[in-house]
């Protein structure tokens, strides 16, 4: 530990006040709070260590926490505007064969309508469509739990044409086989006795970032758009458009209601400000 050595400390006889000053150091050095807390884990877990050996009968990390993460949670969200979603839901690039754009449009409005998680449509798999008399859905899996997410109409459309659109092209939809496939191999690359290969969280980033880049929206306006901005959109747009809070969690999966309210500190805080309906005139004629 360097910063043992530089401070003439052996690690074996670090204290807790010691831990605390090492904290006000990574402060000092801007480093973000989840950072700080990842560093105090993996220092944690080698003192853990020390004692499963005997070394130590006490863990100096312990009680010691990174600081708060402090400013604006709705800084850290970047989305879609309605209209952007619109143009990036619509504009298939160009040189694009037609299962490849089936493919692709699925993807991103299941992604930015849906809040599908990226590692959620890379597990995903054929026999996930669910199809019910009350409609058409995709259960997919996060690490905490599953859900049956929702398709609007439009994504129903455009799966069914998709998944004929691989049969027609000779790929697998039986219910094992990937939902999304990679379509850069060729099939004589591929055994036939095994699944199509599995569209990778690489290249689901890859497409997102192709299209973003090829509409001009990857960059501008003081952010950067990712795969995960899709998720956000999201979230934001059903905010905005009189979703409840409840339905938006219920939705994107989350467990915690507090990690869905962020959304409504996103433009919801102009149009919505409480203060606005108390109807007092501060600048009476």
């Amino acid at each position: 530990m360097l910063w043992c050595e530089a401070n003439q400390l052996q690690p074996l006889t670090v204290t807790r006040d010691a831990i605390k000053i090492y904290r006000h150091h990574l402060v000092q050095q801007k480093y973000k709070p989840a950072t700080i807390s990842l560093k105090l884990v993996t220092i944690s877990r080698m003192y853990d260590a020390a004692m499963e050996y005997g070394l130590l009968s006490q863990n100096p990390v312990w009680g010691v926490k990174a600081p708060k993460r402090r400013g604006d949670p709705a800084d850290s969200i970047t989305y879609l505007t309605a209209s952007e979603a619109q143009t990036f839901l619509q504009a298939p690039l160009t040189k694009s064969t037609p299962i490849k754009v089936l493919r692709d449009r699925f993807l991103l409005g299941l992604m930015t309508l849906e809040g599908v998680r990226s590692m959620e449509v890379y597990r995903a798999n054929v026999g996930d469509i669910v199809r019910s008399p009350t409609g058409v859905g995709i259960t997919v899996m996060s690490k905490r739990q599953q859900r049956v997410v929702p398709l609007i109409p439009d994504l129903v459309d455009l799966l069914d044409r998709y998944l004929l659109a691989r049969r027609q092209a000779k790929f697998s939809t039986t219910a094992v086989t990937p939902l999304f496939i990679n379509l850069h191999h060729p099939r004589h690359h591929i055994d036939p006795d095994r699944e199509d290969r599995r569209l990778s969280r690489r290249g689901i980033r890859f497409v997102v970032d192709s299209y973003l880049t090829e509409l001009n929206l990857k960059h501008g306006d003081g952010r950067t758009l990712s795969a995960h901005s899709l998720r956000h959109t999201a979230g934001t747009l059903a905010i905005q458009n009189g979703a409840s809070l409840r339905q938006v969690q219920d939705l994107l999966g989350h467990a915690d209601p507090k990690t869905t309210a962020i959304y409504t500190h996103i433009g919801d805080r102009w149009t919505n400000n409480p203060a606005l309906k108390l109807g007092i005139n501060l600048n009476p004629e």
